[in-house]
């Protein structure tokens, strides 16, 4: 399965598309959100206006994902994704993260991707404990590698030790 996982910057991916750990707002924020919405520029936010204007005039739902532009970035799409707020989603947590990992994957494949990148889906300030997340995320996109083997998944943590926990949870180590 063509999967790697790896320190660095989402915003300087050069993929088919990056995930974004949006707000349901899709109007940017923190972490993640912020950083791609500064680093792809206005045509993002631009975007997500009509999205909001068009399709989610209530703002995007948990578990769901939609595409816009990636801007000025070196990737071709943001796939921006709302994942649960932990403690909030009661016994739905893991499945709405669980959507949130597949419908960004089901998007990029209705765009004719063949990579994404991934951040930590809801692990910063939606305080979604890392472990588990990450055998969700990785659970998740190893079961929809089985039925579309030629995506290529990268998982990108903004530090090491993210990164580590993430391949303790999933019992990694070396190749995947």
């Amino acid at each position: 399965m063509p999967i790697e996982i790896k320190t660095g910057d989402i915003t300087k991916e050069k993929s088919c598309a990056i995930v974004n750990a949006a707000n349901s707002s899709l109007m940017g924020g923190g972490g993640v959100d912020g950083a791609i919405h500064r680093a792809g520029g206005p045509e993002i936010l631009k975007e997500c206006e009509e999205i909001r204007r068009t399709k989610y005039p209530d703002g995007l739902p948990t578990g769901e994902a939609v595409a816009t532009t990636a801007g000025e970035m070196p990737s071709k799409y943001v796939i921006h994704t709302v994942g649960p707020i932990w403690g909030r989603c009661g016994d739905e947590c893991d499945e709405l993260l669980a959507s949130a990992y597949r419908n960004s994957l089901e998007v990029a494949l209705k765009l004719g991707c063949d990579s994404i990148v991934f951040p930590a889906i809801s692990t910063g300030v939606y305080g979604f404990p890392a472990d588990r997340a990450a055998k969700i995320a990785y659970g998740t996109v190893k079961e929809f590698l089985k039925e579309h083997p030629n995506m290529r998944v990268t998982f990108i943590f903004h530090s090491d030790e993210s990164r580590r926990v993430f391949e303790e949870a999933n019992g990694l180590t070396g190749s995947y």
